[in-house]
């Protein structure tokens, strides 16, 4: 692999590299805790795993966070799971996420943007005091520290203050975005048995109104913790009987007062996507998201009271709560509510035009949509002030990384990330310093040591392994909600490899340092012990104008023979038909391998995905198996049943 590729699609200048904070960082370190000075990114990513310890305690120092009861050591316990963290420390993530109120007062600290495009902005010095007005009223409503807090909400300024007022008091934070269905609401609220339920009548998405009211009412009936419904009243209704109005908790002048709570004291619960049983409610701490965000956002993405940080997504993915942590590093940050591509496939890059977007990130789904529509950006917008752009989700093709450099700008920083909901975070993706090269991930993050395993625990360079990290990072979860035991915690990632996280991706570590991600390890395609990541297929396959989506499983056979069919979601007014057909194979068996040419490539209504827009490959795989739908799938993460019908037909047909 690190011969097939050496040039690098984008290097930073040698003013680039000065200019980044972890450049700046690195020559702090050096000086205060024996980093080495020299060795550039990789000599520091050394030492930021081998010593652990020292790093953490480095960037608490270096972005000045403030404990109000300091700790006696950085790991208490280093054993994974059950890391301890800054044992003994107290503090507030709120009171961090607010601190550039104190030197940014009538600047913008979120750009609120709708379908409109046109951005409306809510001050530091105003997010400050609707953050203290509401939280005063949490209080006032009974909300004590660990009680559960939950939002029905879009992507809009309230969600925002609702989580900061939250965790202000020591609150625990949760959210589900309003295209989510009652049911899907239920699976995840009704675990964590929140006491205030914020919430919308509506929301407007595609240039229409969506009124939400029935599902807000069967969510007051189905959770008997609340203690409190606040209405925001986005399509204008009057609030239900019984609920309370959002301006009249938000309108007084109070200084926000921060609950100083222990390191792992609960933020918020994400909630993983659920695909099959009940969604896993993972528990992440109020210190383990403040420093890994500092780092992750202020050192890996370069952001600072300068940028703009705009990041496509919904309170229902944790890049939402990625997002709204750029307020730690003094960030203006963009929230947009609203369809992806409305009025056009454009729509993005319109926006991040419009706020000034420095920091812009998006979907690798999006991406390629533009390339496919025939988008260009830097012609039809003007992009001068982004710096990088981002993407996550799924692995950014190698067409995306050179579409984007071709079409946004010849020096552009493409920072393709992975992590998961599981960490709130990134184990590998944007280093400012580095190269990037096409079709890969930078580098492995600070602090994560991450490595490629083969079965039996032994790392690989150049070649193809699961994604483990083994030593603790602070975001990862405390405990899931109602784990008792931690079993449940235990058998998602360290079932594989005893005391070690797996996380159930296919990666392969290049001898340069950079990641390459082919995709999950459990819906991975092995044919004739040849492992090829479902990545891999769709890159190639979907480069065909006439394929719109595509879907790829490896079925191993009842009679000890393996089934690989390619379901393909066709573009409109295209046809499967011999002359395609063959098309599809030749173009796979060219460029990836004749052994992952599928058996039958099969015409399909749609591909099903979960409501945070990964392709669901396991729960269809399990349906094909014979797996009854109830069984193989949790109806309420899935963005479309109606299509999973047409698998299960599929899987009757074929019995």
């Amino acid at each position: 692999m690190s011969t097939v590729n050496p040039q690098p699609l984008w290097q930073p200048d040698p003013e680039r590299i000065a200019q980044a904070r972890i450049t700046q960082f690195q020559a702090w370190a050096a000086e205060h805790h024996d980093a080495p000075a020299d060795g550039g990114y990789a000599a520091l990513h050394r030492w930021s795993v081998d010593e652990l310890d020292t790093f953490w305690k480095a960037v608490t120092e270096w972005f000045d966070v403030r404990f109000s009861t300091p700790c006696a050591r950085v790991l208490g316990d280093r054993s994974m799971p059950g890391a301890q963290w800054f044992p003994g420390a107290t503090l507030n993530y709120a009171e961090h996420a607010l601190r550039a109120a104190a030197y940014r007062a009538d600047e913008a600290a979120l750009l609120y943007v709708d379908e409109t495009h046109d951005p409306r902005s809510v001050t530091w010095t105003e997010l400050r005091r609707q953050v203290g007005s509401l939280a005063a009223e949490l209080r006032s409503l009974g909300v004590r520290p660990g009680d559960r807090v939950s939002g029905y909400l879009p992507n809009i300024p309230q969600a925002v203050v609702a989580l900061l007022a939250t965790a202000a008091v020591g609150g625990v934070w949760t959210s589900c975005a309003p295209d989510f269905g009652a049911r899907s609401v239920l699976d995840r609220f009704q675990q964590v048995e929140p006491v205030v339920l914020f919430t919308v009548d509506g929301y407007r998405y595609g240039g229409k109104e969506h009124d939400r009211r029935d599902v807000v009412a069967e969510l007051r009936r189905e959770l008997p913790t609340l203690r409190a419904v606040v209405h925001i009243p986005l399509l204008g209704t009057e609030a239900p009987r019984g609920a309370l109005d959002w301006s009249a908790l938000t309108s007084a002048d109070t200084e926000p007062v921060f609950e100083q709570v222990p390191f792992d004291h609960p933020l918020w619960v994400l909630y993983s996507s659920g695909t099959t049983g009940l969604p896993k409610a993972i528990v992440q701490s109020q210190g383990g998201i403040l420093v890994e965000h500092l780092k992750q956002l202020g050192l890996h993405c370069d952001l600072g009271p300068e940028d703009r940080f705009f990041w496509y997504t919904s309170t229902g993915w944790m890049m939402w709560n990625f997002l709204v942590s750029g307020l730690l590093t003094g960030t203006t940050i963009v929230l947009y509510d609203g369809s992806p591509g409305h009025p056009d496939t454009g729509a993005q890059w319109r926006i991040a035009e419009r706020t000034g977007a420095t920091l812009y990130g998006t979907s690798a789904a999006y991406v390629m949509a533009c390339r496919k529509a025939g988008v260009h950006p830097s012609r039809d917008f003007d992009l001068s002030a982004v710096k990088c752009v981002a993407t996550t989700g799924s692995p950014l093709p190698p067409d995306g990384f050179r579409w984007l450099h071709d079409e946004v700008r010849d020096d552009l920083w493409i920072a393709s990330v992975s992590g998961g909901t599981d960490v709130c975070s990134c184990f590998a993706g944007a280093v400012p310093t580095l190269p990037v090269h096409v079709g890969e991930l930078q580098a492995p993050c600070l602090g994560t040591d991450l490595q490629s395993w083969d079965p039996s625990g032994k790392p690989l360079i150049d070649e193809v392994g699961e994604l483990v990290v083994t030593n603790p990072m602070p975001s990862m979860p405390v405990h899931f909600w109602n784990d008792p035991d931690g079993s449940r915690y235990h058998d998602s990632y360290f079932d594989t490899y005893p005391g070690v996280w797996r996380h159930g991706d296919w990666i392969t570590v290049t001898s340069r340092g950079s990641v390459v991600i082919h995709g999950r390890s459990d819906s991975t395609l092995n044919r004739q012990g040849v492992r090829m990541g479902s990545a891999d297929i769709y890159e190639v396959v979907e480069r065909l104008p006439e394929i719109r989506e595509s879907l790829v499983l490896g079925i191993e056979q009842p009679d000890g023979g393996y089934w690989m069919p390619l379901f393909v979601h066709l573009a409109p007014g295209a046809v499967l038909d011999e002359g395609l057909l063959n098309r599809i194979k030749r173009t796979i068996r060219e460029q990836l391998s004749p052994r992952h040419v599928p058996d039958e490539i099969i015409e399909v209504p749609g591909v099903p995905h979960t409501l945070t827009g990964k392709r669901i490959e396991v729960p269809v795989k399990r349906l094909l198996q014979g797996t009854p739908l109830q069984k193989a799938v949790n109806p309420g993460s899935i963005d479309n049943l109606d299509l999973l019908a047409f698998y299960e037909d599929l899987a009757r047909k074929r019995a």
